[in-house]
């Protein structure tokens, strides 16, 4: 049968039929290499780090860019999920496997998203899809995971907490918590599931699933109050609903619980923290028990919450099950050299001002961060930022369940910014707070020139922020020199 052809302007013949289609190798080829272009220009004209613009374009070209580079390498996959501390665990992780000689892999920056993982994958690749590491570890958002999961099978999943966080986004704990079992379900026998003991609602996770489990948490006597905060949420029993009885509660609703109705409790702990002790840093000493014997650490971080981060990053490692088990010694050099992730308590030197920048999301998070400002003397000037934006979360009532009541007595100065300013400042005035000392100024630059005018020099600012804006006013200190770009850090 002839061909078929047909002209174009100026007499050209054309063949109609259609292009041949790249091969698949040649398409996951070429989309590597325009990721890893996308990168370098991304950086070269300062428009960010790539560190979700490489994934964003990779995937135009190769949607199945994410399950050929796992399949192409020999790396283990430790995936790290959950509300709360999954960049703190994750660089906790990376220093642990370091001192331990293995080369990590990893969305260093926070970018949890699926675009986010596929730049990890597609920067820490040759143009054959491999990755020149022993350890590819992945913090993913928790209603992006059942999305990553299929093509990147994880050798270890790692839940860190469930909290109430962007109902728009996750819907509420039961069903977010559905979505976590199903993966945890989906998992082989050679896996392993490291769960946060000390939460009623992680801890119930799939129990009939093949994966093997480790268990994490605090064991440190009666170091807490016995009843939950007002804003914790798992406070009654998974199985039969009745309120819980907690011996000890460390943060929120973590602690040990057990139901008086049905008689289950929290699960025996393989990593637990035994002993706590404060350290002049304003991190602690602990004593940590695991598998492998019980050792002495010291946490620079402050904070429970960084407790919890800490015992999690030492069950994922003790799930890796290395070759060489890690020496106390080299986990107390790893941990030691660890500074906060950007926005995480950050400290930032503006001039003759010092800034502290708190990312905070949710109840859970802005009460421990204001726990740890609180800790710190002299009276305290602030600037809250809050977007409701499709990132950030558009529903903002969990405000409400935020204790500024404890803020307010030590407060000297606020200003309020962002989307949700006015609700911001309206909160701030049921706590009580006069409304001679607060400000409102929607514009990020409009409100950080105000609030480190109302801070004298010498003295702090702390920033509590939500996503959008926290990145908004970091691009600010970066323009002035304040900081390096997030994802050099």
């Amino acid at each position: 049968m002839p061909t078929i052809t047909s002209r174009r302007p100026g007499g050209a013949r054309a063949d109609s039929r259609p292009p041949a289609r790249p091969s698949a190798q040649a398409r996951f080829t070429l989309a590597l290499a325009a990721g890893k272009a996308a990168g370098t220009a991304s950086r070269a004209l300062r428009a960010g780090g790539g560190t979700s613009f490489v994934g964003k374009v990779a995937l135009r070209i190769d949607p199945h860019v994410l399950r050929k580079v796992a399949a192409a390498s020999d790396a283990r996959t430790l995936i790290v999920t959950g509300s709360n501390g999954k960049t703190t665990t994750c660089r906790m992780l990376a220093a642990l496997a370091q001192a331990g000689g293995l080369a990590v892999t990893q969305n260093r920056s926070g970018s949890n998203l699926l675009q986010g993982v596929v730049s990890a994958a597609v920067r820490g690749t040759d143009l054959r899809g491999r990755l020149d590491a022993q350890l590819f570890l992945l913090e993913v958002d928790e209603a992006t995971v059942r999305l990553v999961t299929p093509d990147v099978p994880p050798a270890t999943f790692l839940i860190t907490n469930i909290f109430r966080d962007q109902l728009d986004r996750f819907g509420e704990l039961y069903s977010m918590a559905k979505g976590l079992e199903a993966v945890i379900e989906a998992l082989p026998a050679s896996a392993t599931v490291v769960l946060n003991g000390d939460d009623p609602l992680v801890a119930s996770l799939a129990p009939g699933a093949a994966a093997r489990r480790l268990y994490f948490g605090l064991r440190a006597g009666a170091a807490g109050p016995e009843r939950p905060e007002h804003a914790a949420d798992t406070i009654r029993c998974v199985h039969c609903q009745h309120v819980l009885h907690y011996r000890a509660v460390y943060l929120s609703h973590l602690g040990d619980y057990q139901c008086p109705e049905c008689g289950r409790g929290r699960p025996e702990l393989d990593v637990a923290v035994t002993s706590v002790r404060p350290s002049p840093d304003g991190g602690s000493e602990i004593t940590v028990q695991t598998p492998s014997g019980t050792f002495e650490l010291r946490v620079p971080l402050p904070g429970p919450h960084n407790l919890y981060n800490a015992a999690a990053a030492l069950a994922g490692w003790t799930a890796l099950a290395p070759p060489q088990p890690l020496e106390p010694a080299q986990a107390r050099r790893a941990m030691a050299g660890l500074r906060p992730a950007f926005g995480r308590l950050e400290e930032i030197q503006a001039g003759e001002r010092r800034i502290v920048l708190a990312f905070v999301k949710n109840p859970t998070a802005y009460n421990a961060t204001l726990r740890e400002v609180l800790r710190r003397p002299g009276r305290k000037h602030v600037l809250a930022a809050h977007s409701n934006t499709v990132v950030d979360g558009e529903d903002f009532a969990w405000l409400w369940d935020v204790d500024v009541e404890q803020l307010v007595p030590q407060l000297a100065s606020l200003v309020a910014s962002g989307t949700r300013a006015e609700e911001v400042t309206l909160r701030f005035k049921y706590a009580g707070a006069d409304p001679a000392v607060m400000h409102l100024r929607p514009s990020r630059p409009a409100a950080l020139r105000a609030a480190l005018a109302a801070t004298p020099p010498g003295e702090s600012l702390y920033i509590f922020a939500g996503y959008t804006p926290m990145r908004e006013l970091r691009s600010i200190m970066q323009r002035r020199g304040w900081v390096a770009p997030s994802w050099k850090e």
